[in-house]
């Protein structure tokens, strides 16, 4: 085992070209979290919460608010294409970089197959005549050709799947309110009575703000690809420092600013898990061809997300291996007009997304969905390691290169003392929630697989 690199030393440079600009990461961080899970699994929330879901939504998306806060202290401090699993290196050590490098990696691969499946469903829906793999096999192949050339390419697919995602956000908040207080035709001013008739504003109790929070804490999911986007920009620190700053916020507006609307227009049991609530709305509210509308909508955040998950695998197995914790035959990068790709890292997460769609089509109910369950929480031991190396390395960061702390943790140590207890708190009530709890425990198992594999790793480079 080596001990982790001295943070005040210069992060090696890396071949990889500087082809994003900062509004391209600016609309990532607004519009990479901004997907499906919104558009239609906010209804499940709402089914367990009733209009306290936007309580749950501000629960989540404040959990999620602070560790992207961490991870953009850092990733302006030392900014690299692997992120956070560098980050971990330098704060707990080798051990701590390869798992949640390679159970970051695991996890975009599999639910890119969710992605693709779910948008080639809805192309099918359109386009009968083409078969549902063939629609897969098209986005997989368009994807992986946008993410094999330059880099640039890669950010103007999110810049304009984001503005759409953000557009539509933004109409639905506006026709919402317009709708609230009565002034579009034929609706009258609703005011509270969805808010406090039928059980009230917690017709569930607090159990059903709790169950919320797990039902919709993953949406925020996401965010982390903008820290890993930052290495391939001109000014790394300063980039992600704006990112950060301008996408948490907005981003938290959007999903509780809708939540809001929703329970506010129709009542809560009007929702049903499964639907679209914003289908719902519109319907309510007499905008036309409300469904084909979102459908499209959540056609373009799904392509958008397999687009991001596909650039996020790509560079995390890259800086994986530039570690020496991957194949070192996956640093190859492009050159030419498309110089500075990593055209092997792309493939290799391409090769395995196939797998993980195949998988899907084949046995959604069995093989993948044993995959997907040992993922499912993996987002949370993620976010959870990206704490614990914010608060060891803040330290560090304070005695030997203060001014590398452009972007500060608010009231640090505590709130990150806060938020590692959130997130033990919500693994923790997943376990007691029956249709949760396969999901901690399946993850738990890959977690304790990739430790046992690190563990050997490091047992041997002792040896």
């Amino acid at each position: 085992m080596h001990d982790a690199p001295p943070t005040h030393s210069p992060v090696r440079p890396e071949p990889l070209a500087h082809g994003l600009k900062q509004r391209h990461l600016t609309m990532l961080g607004l519009g990479g979290v901004i997907g499906a899970g919104l558009f239609v699994g906010s209804g499940a929330g709402i089914a367990v919460a009733g209009p306290a879901v936007v309580v749950s939504y501000l629960i989540a998306g404040v959990l999620a608010m602070l560790v992207m806060r961490m991870l953009g202290e850092m990733s302006a401090a030392m900014p690299a294409s692997g992120s956070f699993s560098v980050h971990a290196e330098r704060a707990l050590g080798r051990w701590a970089g390869f798992s949640v490098g390679w159970l970051y990696w695991f996890m975009l691969v599999v639910v890119l197959a969710v992605e693709a499946t779910a948008a080639a469903q809805i192309a099918h829906g359109w386009v009968p005549a083409v078969d549902q793999w063939l629609w897969v096999l098209l986005f997989m192949v368009v994807f992986t050709v946008a993410n094999l050339t330059a880099v640039k390419n890669f950010g103007e697919f999110e810049f304009w799947f984001a503005a759409l995602k953000v557009t539509a956000i933004v109409a639905f908040l506006v026709l919402g309110l317009l709708a609230v207080l009565g002034v579009l035709p034929d609706t009258d001013p609703v005011g509270l009575t969805n808010l406090t008739g039928r059980g009230g504003f917690l017709p569930n109790g607090w159990d059903g703000v709790v169950s919320g929070v797990l039902t919709v804490v993953f949406a925020f999911g996401g965010l982390e690809v903008v820290t890993i986007a930052a290495a391939e920009t001109d000014d790394p620190a300063r980039a992600v420092g704006r990112a950060v700053r301008s996408a948490v916020v907005r981003i938290l507006f959007f999903y509780v600013g809708s939540m809001l609307v929703i329970v506010t227009v129709l009542p809560w049991t009007a929702q049903q898990a499964g639907l679209s609530p914003y289908v719902k709305v519109l319907d309510s509210i007499g905008v036309p061809s409300a469904g084909q509308i979102m459908n499209i909508v959540v056609f373009v955040a799904l392509l958008s997300a397999l687009n991001a998950n596909l650039y996020g695998s790509s560079r995390m197995v890259f800086s994986l291996a530039e570690r020496g914790e991957a194949p070192r035959g996956l640093l190859k990068v492009s050159g030419g007009q498309g110089r500075g790709v990593p055209r092997r890292a792309v493939l290799a997460s391409v090769a395995f997304g196939f797998v993980s769609v195949l998988l899907n089509l084949g046995w959604p109910d069995t093989v993948f969905l044993y995959m997907l369950n040992s993922v499912g929480a993996v987002l949370l031991f993620v976010w959870g390691l990206i704490a614990a190396s914010q608060l060891r390395l803040r330290r560090r960061l304070e005695r030997e290169a203060p001014g590398a702390l452009e972007l500060r943790m608010w009231c640090f140590p505590w709130l990150t003392w806060a938020t590692l207890a959130g997130l033990v708190g919500v693994l923790l009530l997943m376990l007691t929630d029956d249709a949760a709890r396969p999901q901690v425990l399946w993850s738990a198992g890959a977690t304790a697989l990739v430790l046992l594999v690190a563990g050997a790793r490091e047992l041997r480079a002792r040896a």
